[in-house]
């Protein structure tokens, strides 16, 4: 749905409003989405698309966790080429939507077959931009890659092309507190869809050995007492569109502290054989406001402490191995994470994310769920073990 946009305030108007995540997370995007109170218009691989305002937008910024962008549309049209992209824009009134002076970057997603570059679209819009503002101003407005200002991203898929006003900037699906990544860290907003896809109940034990830099532990930790990105981030798009009112802005960031729950009781226990990880997983769960919720030990994964008193989750995400050398000393590993789920969780619900089904295999036990995530360009499975109270013979895997 494009919007004429002469004086208007972008936001009081309704337009569509698409919000991106990466791919497989869409079930768990929607959710989240509802949650916040707003119907879906329709849905697809990387995302969702519902109609409301840039106000709406501001809400939906600081309260999802696992999307991406959230792009509210201005104007869509046909384009066979890069002058057409330029002719459609370059009449568009970019001086109600950029502050004076105004900084401005570009983004997006092209494919289109006169198009090897997605960089020479970026510079036609870009130059439609600058060329009207300039028109209208007398003066040139500043451009760069850093997405600190007002973001402008084009969709571009054949002759259909969409421009919308970016009101993210930087990815949401990093969630700010992270300040130390660690080795291969799993992006936050994937590891909160991860624990949106378990039958965690929020109150029950949450096991994860093998911490790394904590992300799971202080993902999990964040869902169980409502608290949300937003209270880790100062700076989004939409603080840099003309009539943006901060007030607006703060009664929302308000809230996000007054919706904080306390879960009394609360168990989530974090480990890792490395002293140097859990000391940055501490420093991480510092960061998010979380770490008197979390256990944090330094010990072998087998050695974990897991809760008899009360079954919960126990979700552990093993290296998968790039090379033949690390995927034979990995098939040990796998074996004994099955022994440990068969010895120590009963009465859990086991979770090992890989990107790895051969290894998987390793593990000796049937997956009750096999459920689809990427992680970046990896297929990656997230498989639940129901762990009864003693071995089973049926649990025993066919290889």
């Amino acid at each position: 749905m494009a919007i004429p946009l002469q004086l208007m305030n972008l936001f009081t108007e309704k337009s569509t409003i698409i919000i991106t995540c990466h791919k497989r997370i869409t079930p768990y995007l929607e959710d989240e989405v509802k949650q916040l109170g707003f119907s879906i218009d329709s849905s697809f691989i990387t995302g969702i698309s519902i109609t409301g305002t840039i106000t709406d937008c501001i809400k939906l910024n600081l309260n999802l966790r696992c999307a991406s962008q959230v792009l509210y549309s201005l104007k869509s049209f046909n384009a066979d080429n890069a002058d057409n992209i330029y002719n459609n824009l370059v009449s568009y009134p970019w001086e109600n939507i950029l502050p004076d002076p105004g900084y401005f970057s570009i983004t997006s997603n092209v494919n289109n077959p006169t198009i090897n570059n997605s960089m020479f679209a970026n510079l036609r819009v870009k130059d439609a931009i600058v060329d009207r503002i300039r028109d209208k101003r007398g003066s040139r407005p500043s451009t760069g890659s850093e997405l600190t200002g007002t973001v402008i991203h084009l969709f571009w898929k054949n002759e259909d092309a969409t421009i919308f006003v970016d009101t993210s900037g930087d990815s949401l699906a990093r969630h700010g507190y992270r300040k130390i990544p660690g080795l291969a860290p799993m992006l936050e907003g994937l590891a909160a869809a991860t624990i949106y896809a378990t039958r965690w109940d929020k109150v029950s034990p949450f096991i994860n050995p093998m911490c790394g830099s904590g992300t799971l532990a202080i993902e999990a930790a964040m869902i169980a007492t409502n608290r949300v990105p937003g209270l880790f981030r100062t700076n989004y798009a939409f603080m840099h569109v003309q009539g943006y009112d901060e007030m607006v802005y703060l009664k929302e960031d308000t809230l996000l502290e007054q919706q904080i729950t306390d879960v009394t009781e609360l168990k989530i226990i974090a480990t890792d054989i490395s002293a140097k990880a859990i000391e940055n997983a501490r420093k991480n769960a510092i960061a998010a406001g979380v770490e008197k919720l979390i256990d944090f030990e330094v010990c072998e994964f087998a050695e974990t402490d897991v809760p008899v008193e009360a079954a919960g989750v126990m979700m552990i995400n093993p290296e998968y191995g790039e090379r033949l050398g690390e995927i034979s000393a990995l098939e040990e590993t796998y074996k004994r994470i099955g022994d440990f789920m068969k010895k120590s969780c009963g009465g859990y619900f086991g979770y090992v994310f890989t990107g790895n089904m051969e290894l998987a295999k390793k593990i000796g036990l049937k997956a009750k769920r096999r459920i689809e995530f990427y992680n970046s360009t990896i297929d990656c499975r997230l498989l639940e073990y129901e762990l009864y109270s003693g071995t089973r013979r049926t649990d025993k895997e066919n290889n």
